[in-house]
């Protein structure tokens, strides 16, 4: 089955940068989309960014123009590049922790366990 290891988390300052990676591996047919999402502790999982099977990109409202999303399933690697990060976004003024974790949308769903992000203010 497939495997999804997400990796790059860690502390950065508000309005740093981080890119996240996601090593895919296994085989598997048929992907319709694969999306990185975020989950703080207590509050429900949300999409960030996806790409679909035709390469059309999704983001959040709230992160349009700030992360990017790509790589895919053809690379085995899936990227987020996550820009002027804001602790504020999730309402939280000192500190922005979430995990980000990787879905492949298929037959069925895949999930990696994520990396955990930290923004400080």
């Amino acid at each position: 089955q497939v495997q999804l290891e997400e990796s790059g988390g860690g502390l950065v300052q508000a309005g740093g940068s981080l890119r996240l990676s996601c090593a895919i591996s296994g085989i598997i047919s048929n992907i319709n989309a694969l999306g990185w999402y975020r989950q703080a502790p207590g509050k429900q999982r949300e999409l960030v960014a996806a790409i679909t099977r035709s390469d059309t990109t999704n983001y959040a409202d709230s992160v349009e123009g700030r992360f990017t999303i790509s790589g895919g399933s053809a690379k085995n690697t899936l990227y987020l590049q996550m820009n002027s990060l804001k602790p504020e976004d999730p309402a939280v003024d000192y500190c922005y922790e979430h995990r980000l974790s990787v879905a492949l949308r298929s037959a069925r769903d895949y999930w990696g366990q994520g990396t955990q992000v930290i923004v400080s203010s």
